[in-house]
């Protein structure tokens, strides 16, 4: 029997067909080999404590900006011209038939016809001493911008919710990738012993047409996958003890759960024994540490005013606040996800006079009072805030099924978004659209290449943040993708 090379790459040790070979040749050389180099690597410093470095090879590969991030994402994709993008063009042809070169050969999610082009439906505003132009429906972000970078040339080849949405946050329009806080943590791994490096918090009454998957591990080793915690009720599903465990008997039953999965692990090598292992023992300590962090009514009146929300009470306000207390507790990743903006003008429920405004009353303040908060206690700098939507919305006015109303179709074209903090400038507004802002008119920001950046002001060169799978070496921008050098500090 050929012995076993010890040159091969850990994760080809793994292959589950060459594992499972070895592991039932009568000898068990390969177990034992494998078992050899397991001890070293995995154990060298302890169950607990052996995950940061047994599975994130990486470390930064060069000074980075930023220690942290909360993304905050509005799904389905606010309104770019209501909001970031003022067209006073469009004003000009408001209600007129969209011009030919537009619509012909272009694929909508819905418009039908000749559709109409549809000026802004509320004022802008200038705002701080930079002067950033910003929709009125949104005045305390505009008490921050200059604290913001607004891009207003990202653009995307997604025009569907989840779709774009997974190739927003994981690079790729299909299921089955890392999301890029799986990514960062793999790359980085966590500063917390008792909280996860990577939390998703939801509002607005449903979760993002992605699903899970947005914040899931993909190929990963499931140790990185977000950990997805509730505003109301139990934190996080099945941590509590149940009825008639105590502490004494969870860390018993936890302890026999331990040498039965170390036994395992020399037996086979899997990693996901691994990562069982640790996410049973950092489940123990989140029994503590969970209620604690969750509890805002500790926090200072003027703080909870600062966010407009009540303790206990569900809403964006609350749970950019608690993105804020993960922070500072060691958390290395934050997604905030609200639910609400598509504004398709179907009904009351989803056009740009109703809707609109009420989604951003719900989230405004919010997001102004993290950059606040931040800021005052000294770590806006090094922490990176994303703020945006899928993809943007049409300069012309859906009426779909001859609705009355106003709404605005998928538009993959050109959209914004903005930045703050983490080594991004501050004040300052980023590329540009055309007259009517269907196209990209300067400075071009596909998604690729925003995934670039961000892993760049952590540190972490996109090309060189790669795990290998299925016989060749993946990574969260795929093989494109370029750092926006223009938006950094």
């Amino acid at each position: 029997m050929t012995p076993f090379p010890h040159e091969l790459s850990r994760q080809s040790l793994l292959a589950v067909t060459r594992r499972q070979f070895f592991g039932r040749c009568a000898t068990g050389i390969g177990t034992l080999a494998l078992a050899s180099l397991l001890k070293e690597n995995l154990w060298a410093t302890g169950t607990e404590h052996g995950i940061r470095n047994t599975l994130s090879p990486q470390e930064p590969h060069f000074a980075p900006r930023a220690k942290r991030a909360i993304y905050i994402h509005m799904a389905g994709s606010p309104s770019q011209l209501e909001l970031f993008d003022h067209k006073p063009k469009l004003r000009e042809l408001n209600g007129k038939p969209c011009p030919e070169s537009l619509y012909k050969k272009e694929r909508f999610a819905f418009i039908k016809g000749v559709p109409k082009m549809l000026g802004a439906t509320h004022e802008f505003a200038r705002y701080g001493q930079c002067g950033m132009e910003l929709g009125k429906l949104i005045p305390h972000i505009g008490g921050v911008a200059d604290d913001i970078c607004l891009v207003r040339s990202m653009f995307t080849e997604q025009f569907n919710h989840a779709p774009a949405q997974l190739f927003l946050h994981t690079g790729a329009p299909r299921q089955g990738r890392p999301g890029m806080g799986a990514w960062l943590t793999y790359g980085l791994g966590s500063e917390s012993r008792d909280l996860p490096a990577f939390v998703v918090l939801v509002s607005g009454g449903k979760t993002p047409d992605g699903g899970a998957s947005l914040w899931g591990s993909g190929f990963l080793p499931t140790v990185y996958q977000g950990v997805q915690c509730r505003s109301s009720g139990d934190p996080v599903l099945y941590v509590s003890n149940p009825p008639g465990m105590d502490a004494a008997g969870r860390r018993r039953s936890l302890d026999a759960l331990k040498d039965l999965n170390e036994l395992q692990l020399r037996q086979v090598g899997d990693p996901e024994t691994l990562t069982r292992i640790a996410q049973y023992e950092l489940a123990y300590r989140m029994q503590s540490s969970v209620p604690e962090l969750m509890d805002t009514s500790k926090e200072p009146q003027h703080v909870r005013d600062l966010y407009g929300i009540e303790p206990g009470k569900v809403s964006f306000g609350n749970n950019a606040l608690l993105a804020r207390r993960l922070l500072e507790r060691g958390t290395r990743f934050v997604q905030l996800y609200h639910w609400g903006w598509d504004s398709h003008g179907t009904a009351p429920s989803d056009d740009l006079m109703t809707s609109l405004p009420q989604r951003c009353k719900e989230t405004d303040r919010g997001s102004a009072a993290l950059i606040t908060d931040l800021k005052q206690r000294g770590m806006l700098d090094d922490t990176l805030v994303v703020w945006g939507g899928e993809f943007g919305r049409t300069p012309m006015n859906e009426e779909r099924n001859g609705s009355k109303l106003f709404g605005r179709d998928h538009h993959p074209h050109c959209f914004s978004l903005w930045m703050a903090g983490g080594g991004v400038r501050p004040g300052f507004v980023y590329g540009e659209s055309d007259e009517f802002g269907y196209h990209v008119a300067k400075d071009k920001v596909h998604i690729h290449d925003l995934q670039a950046t961000l892993l760049h002001c952590f540190g972490l060169d996109h090309t060189k943040l790669t795990y290998r799978f299925q016989g060749r070496d993946y990574r969260l921008t795929d093989v494109h993708g370029e750092v926006v050098h223009g938006i950094l500090a």
